[in-house]
């Protein structure tokens, strides 16, 4: 018999619209999810019961006048959507996966936050999150580590896998998640989600950590596509102070709207190959490119094979750029030492990077993301997306990339799992990972697209269209 869990996040607010379905009794069902499996998940850092309760009775209550009123209500309203702990609710514990911040009250909500709220969605808590979300891997000190519910001993991935894992193992419909170098579409590859990062202002980062350089943005996590859209509206938007403003859709049309559009015929170019020197891709991550290229074929779309020269240009500009953001938290200097080792590293050779090292570093971002919009996708002509591995091998075990002991060898192990992620944020360019395949032993493994600014509409039509044709969502790990 079929459990609340297994409903979509849409077919979950359908039934709350129509009075099927409480947000109070949803929001129970998870809640208890959370007190069986997270401990085994590591899902969460904080869990906020008492606010998931308060809300989903305000919820109930909104939505019962709205169907007596005959008024509509959010897409989301009754949902629960918890927030990756790198952002801030007002009055809760946000410790960016860090010791240091460990008792630390976030005073106000960040936009996403707001967002959420004023969608009626319920907060169930803080996903988990490394610390301050620097590594592909979701392990800190305060937690259990995030994992896959696919494998136990394999992690869920990072810097979102605490969101990837509560989707993925049932203890959530959707999940905020944020993305600076591959964050929401790593776990989404461990996890077998789809996973959005948006364009580079899509969704505000502000008012409270703005990230100056571009490469971050919030996005969504989810199990379907229709759902995972559906969630990006409510994120999107401009807010002011924002320094990046993403093209709008037309007026009247929604991301969700989009996964039930024809995506036309694409020209799609497959990189199958890493465009960092001396990284080897495995067999699995090869295989899902490959089944995908032919299933695009057999969709009617045009796929020719992209060979781009292996240049360590970009790890070198974003390793500047990322060592700068790790240096820019603000850890009290009687607390650095309870930062983890690869979270000092960083630090420490962010302090070392110039003015004029960080100016260049930036200008490499904006001179390849012209070179790609001028020479790969042009508007009118050229590929319209842009098909690669997610990741370069399937989900590591638990520990397997973390490396205490040396730091810069855990670095440059992080790049070698993730040589194609970065290439979006540094471009500001959407992206999306697809769950379309699984290995022989039951892993799943996410292939990548990548669009041109502005077009996530064409990412979630496409992704829609490998959906029907090869649908995921029915698969489910053995704990769900």
């Amino acid at each position: 018999m079929a459990e609340l869990h297994d409903l979509t996040a849409l077919e979950q607010a359908g039934s709350i619209r129509s009075g099927a379905l409480s947000p109070v009794e949803l929001t129970e069902h998870y809640l208890a999810r959370i007190e069986r499996l997270d401990d085994t998940l590591g899902a969460f850092l904080t869990r906020t019961p008492e606010i998931a309760r308060k809300q989903a009775a305000e919820a109930e209550s909104e939505a019962t006048a709205a169907r007596r009123e005959g008024r509509a209500l959010p897409p989301l309203h009754g949902v629960p959507v918890p927030v990756k702990d790198l952002s801030q609710v007002a009055d809760v514990r946000c410790t960016m996966g860090s010791r240091a911040f460990a008792d630390h009250i976030a005073p106000a909500d960040d936009h996403v936050a707001g967002k959420l709220r004023a969608a009626g969605t319920i907060l169930l808590g803080k996903t988990n999150t490394p610390e301050f979300g620097l590594p592909c891997y979701t392990e800190n000190a305060l937690a259990p580590p995030a994992r896959t519910p696919w494998d136990l001993e394999r992690s869920a991935g990072g810097s979102s896998g605490g969101a990837a894992a509560a989707v993925a193992g049932g203890l959530a419909p959707l999940a905020h998640a944020s993305d600076g170098g591959g964050s929401i579409r790593i776990p989404a590859a461990a996890c077998g989600l789809f996973g959005i990062k948006p364009s580079r202002g899509r969704v505000s980062s502000g008012p409270l950590l703005h990230d100056i350089t571009g490469l971050s943005t919030s996005g969504p996590l989810g199990r379907t596509v229709a759902d995972t859209a559906a969630l990006l509206d409510v994120l999107s938007g401009p807010m002011p102070g924002d320094p990046y403003t993403a093209p709008a859709l037309p007026p009247g049309e929604t991301f969700a709207a989009q996964a039930g559009r024809d995506p036309g015929r694409l020209r799609i170019a497959v990189l199958a190959d890493a465009p960092v020197p001396g990284i080897d891709v495995h067999d699995d991550c090869r295989a899902a490119v490959a089944g995908t290229a032919a299933l695009l074929s057999e969709l009617g779309h045009q796929v020719e094979e992209l060979s781009l020269p292996a240049d360590d240009g970009l790890l070198q500009s974003f390793t500047r750029v990322w060592s700068v953001i790790a240096a820019m938290r603000p850890v009290p200097p009687e607390r650095e030492e309870l930062l983890m080792p690869l979270t000092r590293h960083l630090r420490k050779r962010g302090g070392e990077v110039t003015g004029t090292d960080l100016a260049g570093a930036l200008h490499a971002f904006r001179m390849l993301a012209q070179t790609v919009a001028d020479g790969l996708m042009p508007p009118g002509g050229g590929y319209d997306m842009i098909l690669s591995p997610t990741v370069a091998a399937p989900a590591p075990k638990i520990g397997a990339l973390r490396n205490d002991a040396d730091p810069r060898a855990e670095f440059a192990a992080i790049g070698a799992f993730t040589p194609f992620a970065a290439l979006y944020n540094a471009t500001g360019q959407p992206a999306v990972s697809v769950p379309l395949h699984w290995t022989a032993a039951g892993l799943p493994i996410g292939v990548m697209f990548g669009g041109r600014y502005g077009d996530e509409a064409g990412l979630i039509a496409l992704a829609a269209q490998l959906e029907q044709a090869r649908p995921w969502a029915a698969r489910k790990p053995s704990l769900w």
